[in-house]
């Protein structure tokens, strides 16, 4: 969930280095820091608190030059955010390394390091690497071979840039359950943890496999495996441009994103449905050898993906007619989990990379689920080359921390799946043509509901100075709530819950009076008029009313009660639709109370660690 960025180049690379951290300040980070080998063979490194914009100044204000060197921001799990805490991490001002995962037996690498007479200046596990590289690094200047020495101690997750003044011409990287790219150039080379980060620079990448151990130099690279064979890795041209990432006319990235999400469904669509129904093997080769044995689905993933999962599981077992069971990733891998006979293990990630999720799909290996399907944004991602099966969103790059097209991609995913299990399970045409009719008008229903982006700015006013707020919702729409109010608290910090509506006599009635807002999601859908009952129990209770609601639902604004008319869907993509608002409302509510839209404070983009 940190970034890394490096370079060896015969130009000075401090600016690259500074620009790719730029780019990877989205994924969350508490410091920065840099270290260049000047012409000297010295190390020069540089750290701040806070921002990269700070690492800039203090470098520019520095006569630090150099053709070689590694970058990084920190977002915080051992030890407090401070310089000191800050990377890279120096061993003996000869060794220098930038850390992402988790190292887990730190400790004891800790105490053996101390018994040797090594001094620590932090409290990170990353440290422990610098100082067990220069430890193996001995005499010698073989730096490839002290690291690979060094990573045999670890245990965890890693990815790791390592620079030497006794190989001032090269950088070393390797990873071990954390995402590393290589960056090509002419005669000068790059790594980074994204690909984002090197975009100004080239579009040529390699992405490094499980325990690849990489020697970057400035005319070549060399890539080894976890047996020390020399291997060759395919080379990937990315179609992401340099500006792909800026947020243009936008204030915010989120704000960019919740516009682009008609555009990004489009593209989740293209090529995967015709005239009658979704096409024939749109998640891969083995589409129908899978898919026609398959008599039950396990759905896990984290944070926003689960709630797209949840509401997965109602379309599964409505249309498909298939048992469907939805699970966090943090506590699906923690327990003996008994395996039905030809379950589809299916996971849902942004990134691919998220830790919790990609434990997840290897413990669900070892336990002897049928398959495996990966639904991801993005192709060259751990997840991706994991699993059997595979349907990327094609969301295009996310920014904000505060996922917005990367969800409503996901769950347009997820309804392709739904159809193309039932097309394997019970065919029914008719059924089918309808819901590809329903996907063709989704790009359009998305952007009516933008048009409602001004009466929303106005009623989030209401919500500034509130400290907790209850998101309300039925059926498919419960899981919703549960996105809606994870986006007002993730970017506002505003405490929000959400609820199913019909659970509010059995606990959260107790909370209802005039300070807390309660929002309701309602479509025109079976659950209309149970709803309807349960808002009157809010109402009775002093409760102040926010209903995002469709115009059959037939409820109009009046003291206490503030509606905003959706425009009307299918019952079954008005998840999809009804989300949108909510996003805009977390995304005025936040701007208004001055925080940080795109970045959320504790947050991370792409949680790599456990």
């Amino acid at each position: 969930m940190c970034g890394i960025v490096g370079a060896t180049s015969e130009r000075n690379i401090g600016p690259i280095l500074i620009e790719g951290l730029k780019r990877l300040e989205y994924r969350g980070y508490d410091s920065a820091g840099l270290v260049l080998i000047d012409d000297k063979q010295q190390l020069n490194r540089i750290r701040t608190l806070g921002k990269v914009a700070g690492l800039e100044k203090e470098y520019l204000d520095s006569a630090s030059r150099g053709g070689i060197g590694i970058a990084h921001t920190r977002w915080a799990t051992h030890g407090e955010p401070s310089v000191s805490n800050a990377h890279p991490h120096v061993s003996s001002d000869r060794v220098a390394v930038v850390h992402n995962g988790i190292i887990e037996n730190y400790r004891e690498l800790r105490e053996e390091l101390t018994n040797d007479g090594y001094v620590f200046t932090s409290e990170t596990d990353t440290e422990v690497i610098a100082h067990l590289i220069e430890k193996h690094l001995g005499d010698s200047d073989d730096l490839y071979a002290a690291v690979r020495k060094a990573v045999a101690q670890l245990e965890g997750a890693y990815a790791l840039g390592v620079v030497s003044i006794n190989s001032p011409n090269r950088i070393i990287a390797c990873r071990k359950g954390s995402p590393l790219v290589l960056g090509l150039g002419f005669e000068e080379h790059f790594i980074a943890s994204d690909v984002h980060a090197l975009l100004p620079v080239t579009q040529r990448f390699i992405f490094l496999e499980e325990d690849d151990i990489a020697i970057i130099e400035r005319k070549q690279i060399r890539i080894f495996d976890q047996n020390d064979a020399e291997v060759e890795r395919e080379e990937k041209l990315s179609e992401l441009s340099g500006d792909a990432v800026q947020k243009g006319q936008y204030k915010h990235y989120m704000l960019k994103e919740i516009y682009e999400q008609p555009a990004a469904i489009s593209n989740t669509l293209e090529g995967r449905i015709g005239d009658t129904g979704v096409l024939p093997g749109i998640f891969g080769a083995a589409e129908a050898e899978i898919f026609s044995q398959v008599e039950a689905v396990k759905i896990v993933a984290c944070g926003t993906s689960y709630h797209a999962a949840c509401i997965a599981r109602y379309w599964i077992e409505k249309t498909a007619g298939l048992s469907c069971s939805v699970e966090i990733a943090s506590e699906f891998r923690y327990r003996r989990v008994v395996v039905s006979e030809k379950t589809l293990f299916v996971t849902i990630s942004q990134s691919g990379e998220t830790a919790d999720t990609l434990a997840a799909l290897e413990y669900a290996k070892q336990r002897g689920f049928f398959a495996s399907l990966a639904i991801c944004n993005v192709p060259e991602s751990s997840l991706v080359r994991e699993s059997d099966l595979v349907l990327m969103t094609r969301a295009g790059p996310e920014i904000g921390v505060a996922s917005t097209k990367a969800f409503t991609t996901q769950l347009v995913a997820l309804y392709l799946l739904m159809l193309t299990l039932m097309r394997y399970r019970h065919p029914d045409e008719a059924l089918e043509q309808e819901a590809v009719n329903n996907l063709k008008h989704l790009p359009a229903a998305i952007s009516e509901a933008l048009k409602l982006d001004d009466a929303i700015r106005d009623i989030s006013e209401e919500f500034i100075d509130k400290q907790h707020t209850l998101f309300l919702g039925r059926g498919t729409i419960y899981p919703v709530a549960l996105e809606g109010a994870l986006k007002l608290k993730e970017i506002s910090y505003i405490h929000a819950e959400g609820y199913p509506a019909g659970e509010l006599k059995h606990g959260p009635l107790a909370l209802v009076d005039n300070d807390m807002p309660v929002v309701a999601v309602a479509p025109n859908n079976e659950l209309m008029d149970k709803l309807r009952s349960n808002l009157q129990e809010v109402r009775a209770r002093g409760g102040q009313l926010y209903v995002f609601a469709d115009a059959a639902f037939h409820i109009e604004s009046e003291q206490g009660i503030r509606v905003i008319e959706v425009p009307s869907c299918a019952v079954d993509t008005a998840p999809i639709v009804f989300t949108v608002p909510l996003q805009l409302l977390s995304y005025h509510v936040a701007v208004l109370r001055g925080t940080d839209v795109d970045q959320p404070r504790n947050l991370a983009k792409s949680v790599t660690v456990e």
